[in-house]
């Protein structure tokens, strides 16, 4: 009787009851365990956070930014500085060991004056190594970031005009970058620091760009010329993907401008690939600095770097190995922790990797 009295009419829009189940106990529990409301960003940092390699090369990264901005501050020489007392030159203080004095710094602290140690010891003209290697560390990492800002510009904005507009001007411009990815760097560097060498040398004279020199001006302009060709093809393949989707041709139906929508609509959807592209650009920045230097093509001497302090080791390094091994490792754990987290950055906000 009682199935006879709540028994459905055929013809009624009502729900039939008798098709729907209980939810089971589990089933309530998965109810229960739901995600929390999170943004793009906040979501992949918490995906970094859980991965130890990418958290090490953060702390090491940390640390070394640390020293090389602070360490300055706290030791009392210059880098460009040779050890003096009495207002002379110290020919005792060639070469020292780390840790050690000069014969003339060990009369003066005996005569009761204070002075800073020689952690790392000193050079062949007597000036203080750890200091060196820190503003060649300020050296690297300046060039590393200002690459990695100077390709991020470029090829974004290369490579969305190109995606998005597509047809002939993309053909065009993507036969340009073939032509630029073709060009060797390092030939590069060493036929622009001889052109420009003429040119810029009377114009930076007395300016803050002349402690860098003509060599590094032109690595700078090397990376706005041709490093940024990986990015812009990069995003140019990402808006040819996005471009035809519906919410993109949606924006187009209302007569939004190409310039709102790539702004609005399609880089916020790249952001993952602009993250690590950026990060994986830092060391190889890093890398080629280093190398050019150490070659002689690098910052102009006075100024240290990374790659001319391995480069003048070379002749002592059977008597003073500590002097090549040092800057080699600082580049090796710069390298190595922007690799390491681009890897992270990659695993944590590409959609593509998740699982």
């Amino acid at each position: 009787m009682a199935k006879e009295e709540f028994k459905k009419n055929p013809l009624s829009v009502q729900i039939d009851l008798a098709k729907f189940e209980l939810a089971s106990e589990e089933e309530k529990a998965q109810q229960e365990v739901m995600s929390e409301s999170t943004t793009f960003f906040r979501d992949g940092m918490r995906k970094l956070r859980k991965n130890p390699l990418a958290m090490a090369s953060i702390i090491v990264l940390i640390l070394i930014v640390t020293l090389a901005v602070a360490g300055p501050m706290v030791i009392p020489y210059k880098y460009s500085e040779m050890i003096s007392v009495d207002g002379r030159r110290d020919k005792t203080a060639k070469n020292l060991a780390p840790f050690t004095w000069s014969k003339n710094e060990q009369k003066a602290i005996e005569q009761g004056e204070k002075l800073f140690p020689h952690i790392l010891g000193t050079d062949e003209q007597c000036r203080d190594y750890l200091v060196r290697v820190l503003y060649g560390t300020r050296v690297s990492l300046f060039v590393g970031f200002f690459a990695a800002i100077l390709v991020l510009i470029i090829g974004l904005l290369y490579g969305s005009i190109s995606g998005y507009v597509g047809g002939r001007v993309d053909l065009i411009m993507m036969r340009i970058v073939d032509v630029i990815y073709s060009l060797p760097d390092t030939l590069m560097v060493i036929l622009l620091s001889v052109v420009l060498k003429q040119t810029l040398q009377p114009l930076i004279e007395g300016t803050a760009l002349a402690k860098l020199g003509v060599n590094m001006i032109s690595l700078f302009v090397v990376f706005g010329l041709l490093y940024w060709v990986g990015m812009a093809r990069l995003i140019r393949g990402q808006i040819l993907s996005i471009k035809e989707n519906e919410y993109v041709l949606a924006a187009r139906a209302i007569g939004a401008k190409p310039g709102w929508i790539i702004r609005k609509h399609i880089i916020p959807n790249c952001l993952s690939v602009i993250i690590i592209s950026t990060a994986l650009q830092i060391p190889s920045a890093i890398f080629t600095e280093s190398f050019l230097s150490f070659v002689g093509l690098g910052v102009q001497s006075p100024m240290p770097s990374l790659g001319s302090l391995a480069n003048a080791a070379r002749e002592g390094m059977q008597s003073y190995p500590h002097k090549l091994v040092i800057p080699a490792v600082v580049i090796c754990l710069l390298v190595l922790s922007f690799n390491l987290l681009g890897d992270g950055l990659r695993d944590a906000f590409d959609p593509k990797l998740r699982r």
